[in-house]
């Protein structure tokens, strides 16, 4: 493959501020092609870590929210279906990188690369994940996994002598050993460490999620974000959250929309309750009862207000 240097490649990296995602845009650093970092955000993660590994590497980075279509895409089911907990990891990474190759398009990138190594994720990184999601966000051929490259086809950066082949990497499974030494090459020597940076493959995070999702089809991200916290029950179809300590109590006060009912211990100190939406008074005095439950030290005369 003949190699012509092309200074003027740009490339759009995702960055999830993981290990991987910070190689893979040093890798293309290193070669003189101009990078400017991409992470989008939901209810379930965030761009905290991509923001320190942007200001490391010392490139800049955009932060896209889908918050709406990520929620849309667990309404609707996933087309290919959960890990280990309701993370759609397959379909997630077709919509991220579907809305990446739209901004590489209409911005003029050269193409769109990843942290993505094959084979480290038993179901979003096999090869036949890699080539769905390839297909499905519409990038064949431009979607550049610089960490592992020489073990999958060329694409077209390549081709195009956009990108030096020779200088990529082969990287293959759940080992981190060659990762690591490619940081101290680098001399990169903060990073975090391997973890599930999304909220839904957390198994009490994605119980209440579930019971959500079964008595509320139709919820929001505020919905969403209420499941985070608390002590969760559903009573007659209606959800209701307590507090389970004053910073928690401070957060569900916030929380709290325009038709939902906060029921609060007066004379003893407990939980507050959030009752999402329209509360009767059979409602209210169970919510009342499950205040006591969790309060030790309750009044004899527990007084509440609402």
């Amino acid at each position: 493959m003949e190699k012509i240097k092309n200074t003027k490649a740009k490339a759009l990296v995702l960055m999830s501020g993981g290990l991987d995602s910070i190689l893979a845009a040093k890798l293309l650093l290193e070669q003189g092609i101009e990078v400017e970092g991409i992470c989008f955000y939901s209810n379930f993660f965030d761009c905290v870590l991509a923001r320190k590994a942007a200001e490391q590497l010392k490139i800049s980075l955009r932060e896209i929210d889908i918050r709406d279509e990520f929620l849309q895409l667990l309404k609707e089911r996933p087309k290919h279906g959960y890990g280990v907990g309701l993370n759609p990891c397959i379909d997630c990474h077709a919509l991220m990188f579907k809305k990446a190759g739209e901004t590489m398009r209409s911005e003029n990138f050269s193409f769109v690369a990843t942290g993505e190594v094959l084979n480290e994720r038993p179901m979003s990184q096999h090869k036949q994940a890699l080539g769905i999601v390839e297909r499905e966000s519409g990038l064949e051929g431009y979607l550049l996994r610089p960490l592992s490259a020489k073990l999958l086809e060329p694409t077209q950066p390549e081709i195009d002598g956009l990108v030096d082949r020779e200088k990529l990497m082969d990287i293959s499974g759940r080992s981190r050993q060659k990762q690591m030494d490619l940081a101290k090459k680098f001399v990169i020597t903060e990073y975090p460490s391997p973890a599930g940076g999304c909220a839904l493959t957390q198994s009490g995070f994605v119980s209440r999620l579930q019971e959500l999702i079964k008595n509320k089809p139709n919820f929001n991200a505020e919905d969403v974000e209420l499941v985070k916290i608390g002590r969760h029950f559903w009573i007659g179809g209606v959800q209701v959250v307590l507090g389970r300590n004053k910073e928690e109590n401070g957060i569900l006060l916030k929380l709290k929309e325009e038709k939902d009912t906060i029921v609060e211990p007066e004379n003893f100190v407990g939980p507050t309750a959030v009752i999402r939406g329209w509360a009767d008074n059979e409602l209210v005095e169970k919510t009342k009862e499950l205040i006591i439950k969790f309060s030790p030290k309750a009044a004899n005369n527990a007084k509440f207000k609402t």
